[in-house]
């Protein structure tokens, strides 16, 4: 049985955990979780995941099972809704619509790290007061430029960055985007209702330009995986002392 992609491990933790946690490291800890694609393996993992990462004591004549050591408990509140395999983006959000009860509230997806400033991006939201803000990156191209002079190559430029910017994927928005949304299954959230709020002046964007990466294929999983072994993961800079900071 194969995984759903938030389960993927970045070392040793689900590149879900990973995100969680950079949000958690900026004081953020109410989450819903737009389920699809095998989601009762999610909510077994989290179900589990005290079992996973602790020792644990088991009397085998009564059943009684006690764990040892630190506590490693977050105190998160995560809500599990099932949003349906194959339902698009702005679906699953529609879906969701019932458990929003913020009158802002963040989106991201769940398969891309950054060392984005959370922070920064939600003030930025607040300061500017439209419906919503997507944070926007550059990135390489996947292939090498060449650098002419008419018919003439005078060097290359190896996958140089492009000079335009795409969707890095963390969002804030007001809770009125949600009239926006579709709970049909065929809703996606980047064509017509982030392209209506474009048209209508009411959706902004904040640049990042620090690291991130979107684990679309192999290879992704892979550079991710290798960064984070040599201690080369910028998106859990200062994570632990932020969380530190916000419990003090």
């Amino acid at each position: 049985m194969s995984r759903p992609k938030p389960l993927l491990e970045i070392g040793s933790e689900p590149i879900l955990l990973h995100i969680m946690k950079l949000y958690e490291s900026y004081g953020f800890r109410r989450f819903i979780l737009c389920l699809g694609y095998q989601g009762v393996m999610i909510k077994e993992y989290f179900l589990n995941r005290e079992m996973r990462s602790r020792d644990m004591k088991l009397v085998l004549s009564t059943g009684q099972r006690s764990f040892l050591g630190p506590d490693t408990k977050s105190d998160w509140e995560v809500i599990f809704a099932e949003t349906g395999a194959k339902t698009q983006t702005g679906g699953r959000i529609a879906r969701c619509a019932q458990y929003i009860d913020t009158p802002t509230f963040m989106v991201t997806y769940g398969d891309g790290l950054a060392d984005i400033h959370l922070g920064d991006l939600l003030a930025s939201h607040l300061a500017h007061g439209e419906i919503g803000t997507v944070t926007g990156v550059g990135v390489n191209s996947q292939f090498g430029e060449l650098k002419i002079e008419g018919e003439r190559v005078v060097g290359f430029a190896e996958k140089p960055a492009t000079q335009s910017l795409i969707n890095g994927g963390f969002f804030v928005f007001q809770k009125e985007f949600l009239d926006y949304l579709s709970v049909d299954s065929n809703c996606i959230l980047e064509r017509d209702p982030l392209e209506k709020l474009a048209r209508e002046g009411k959706l902004k964007v904040r640049r990042h330009d620090g690291f991130w990466r979107c684990m679309d294929t192999f290879k992704d999983y892979q550079a991710l995986n290798e960064a984070y072994a040599a201690g080369i993961a910028p998106w859990t800079s200062s994570c632990e002392d932020r969380i530190s900071e916000n419990a003090a």
